[in-house]
């Protein structure tokens, strides 16, 4: 069971992964201000969440991972987590590269992608890898502010998504132009930032951005190194 959700104001992708038999699910990336969604689409399909994840600290949008758990009755026995280099105290587990996400009779690997932020972290369950930030459809996140470091995210995706069979399907944490899903082959050959490149060159090309700072990094890494609680109130 898999469904792709979209936040327009902040062009997030969110998702749900469900086992068939036991109905445990998975919600990876979150927004607040879509959780009344959320907790109906899992209402609606008669699935109760066992881990509510974020594949990093966000700066352009508040996580729901707490607001989902305290609205949805079948959430108690859900987990919050994140990266452990995120250093966010707001989250009931700490994840680590290699570790295992049991719900019912799947799985979820975690695979550490710092460099957007030094806690990145991708998911991979079967043939479908989401990414976060660290590798969107056909470029990757922007490393220079929280922490980032373009040497480190060159290091995680060529190494560690990129040795992925090519067929993997890339889900990744935003896209900007429609674009829904990729795959790793196509990244590793068509990518506007990594294909091709030098470590060098890209942590060129990533040093030369210039982009605008984020509108809601003030608001978001504050209540996101607490798993969104700070907007609970």
């Amino acid at each position: 069971m898999f469904r792709q959700l979209f936040d327009t104001g902040s062009s997030t992708y969110t998702y749900l992964l469900a086992c068939e038999r036991t109905r445990e699910a998975v919600l990876i990336d979150p927004v607040l201000e879509q959780c009344e969604r959320d907790v109906a689409l899992m209402t609606e399909l008669g699935v109760r969440p066992r881990w509510l994840l974020d594949t990093h600290v966000h700066a352009d949008h508040v996580t729901g991972v707490t607001a989902i758990k305290a609205a949805c009755e079948s959430a108690s026995a859900a987990t919050t987590a994140v990266g452990l280099a995120c250093d966010a105290i707001g989250y009931e587990r700490a994840l680590s590269h290699g570790d295992r996400l049991a719900f019912g009779d799947e799985h979820l690997d975690v695979i550490a992608t710092p460099g957007h932020t030094p806690g990145s972290m991708s998911f991979l369950w079967r043939d479908r890898l989401f990414t976060g930030d660290a590798l969107l459809i056909g470029g990757c996140g922007r490393t220079d502010f929280q922490g980032g470091d373009a040497g480190q995210l060159y290091d995680a995706v060529t190494r560690h998504l990129f040795a992925l069979p090519g067929e993997t399907l890339v889900y990744p944490g935003h896209d900007y132009k429609g674009r829904r899903v990729s795959c790793i082959a196509e990244e590793r050959d068509t990518n506007a930032r990594l294909a091709g490149k030098t470590r060098d060159e890209f942590i060129a090309l990533m040093a030369a951005l210039n982009l605008p700072r984020p509108k809601l990094i003030d608001i978001a890494v504050p209540a996101n190194k607490q798993a969104g609680a700070l907007m609970q109130g």
